[in-house]
């Protein structure tokens, strides 16, 4: 019998992981206390404890008296990557093989930054493409499709995000506008169908809606929790997306809403 992942032996999670995997827990639980959390990874009160305290301050989850609740939804502040990854992450996981199954053999694609596209970059490793070309400004991104043979990897200059390990500024602008592409498969802070695509830094609004431009299709890729959130920069009208994909957890009058906008919506 398979070992349930969450109660490996700490040794065998780092800290970065296992702090994932606590938010997992607590989402799906609703609560946990210390003690349980302590038993489900083997690992002692005080390292829950520390755990605990660095997920609240990163508001990945809410403390409660001897455990954890789950964070209330987000907000429209730039939450750090890391911290984004750990929510909703089977969701993430669910879109990003759907995204990657849409790219063919030889196409150009862009990879926005952002914690649903990463997994699609994680699931292009995983397929077999003779060539591919992936034009991205995220740094985590060029590093998961870095050594890889048949997959070219295009990095845009710019100006350093370190919330989002994202290149932006005119010189991201300057490179990418001599470029075009086949499918851009954009991340997603907040899409309110009346507001559209938003997201909470205005250099990166600038960039992404220029990745639009450039694009002969731009797929929005999130986790069903952005559906109705906005941030302080709109990126485009959702009237401007070919296709969105998330999870099939979605609100379905905001789904009705995109549909009728001419959006094609993909549930995962």
């Amino acid at each position: 019998m398979t070992p349930n992942r969450a109660s490996a032996p700490t040794r065998r999670l780092l800290v970065e992981e296992r702090r994932r995997l606590i938010v997992e827990y607590v989402e799906k639980q609703g609560r946990a206390t210390v003690e349980e959390l302590a038993r489900q990874f083997s690992t002692s009160a005080v390292t829950i404890r520390n755990d605990l305290e660095s997920l609240a301050r990163s508001s990945a989850i809410a403390r409660s008296h001897g455990g954890a609740l789950p964070a209330t939804a987000p907000s429209s502040h730039d939450t750090p990557l890391n911290i984004k990854e750990t929510r909703h992450h089977a969701q993430k996981l669910r879109i990003g093989q759907a995204a990657a199954r849409l790219i063919e053999d030889g196409e150009t694609v862009i990879l926005d930054s952002g914690s649903t596209t990463v997994e699609i970059a994680r699931q292009i490793r995983q397929q077999k493409f003779e060539s591919l070309t992936v034009i991205t400004n995220a740094l985590n991104i060029a590093l998961e499709l870095s050594g890889l043979a048949h997959i070219r990897v295009m990095m845009l200059g710019g100006l350093l995000r370190e919330t989002s390990y994202s290149l932006v500024g005119p010189d991201a602008e300057q490179a990418l506008a001599k470029l075009s592409a086949d499918k851009l498969f954009l991340g997603v802070d907040g899409l309110d169908p009346v507001v559209g695509v938003t997201t909470p830094d205005p250099l990166e609004a600038s960039l992404n809606a220029l990745m639009i431009r450039v694009s002969r299709e731009t797929i929005a890729v999130f986790d069903a929790s952005k559906l109705g959130q906005r941030s302080l920069s709109v990126i485009t009208p959702v009237q401007q997306l070919h296709r969105v994909i998330t999870d099939n957890s979605a609100e379905p009058k905001a789904v009705e809403a995109l549909r009728a906008a001419g959006v094609d919506v993909m549930l995962v």
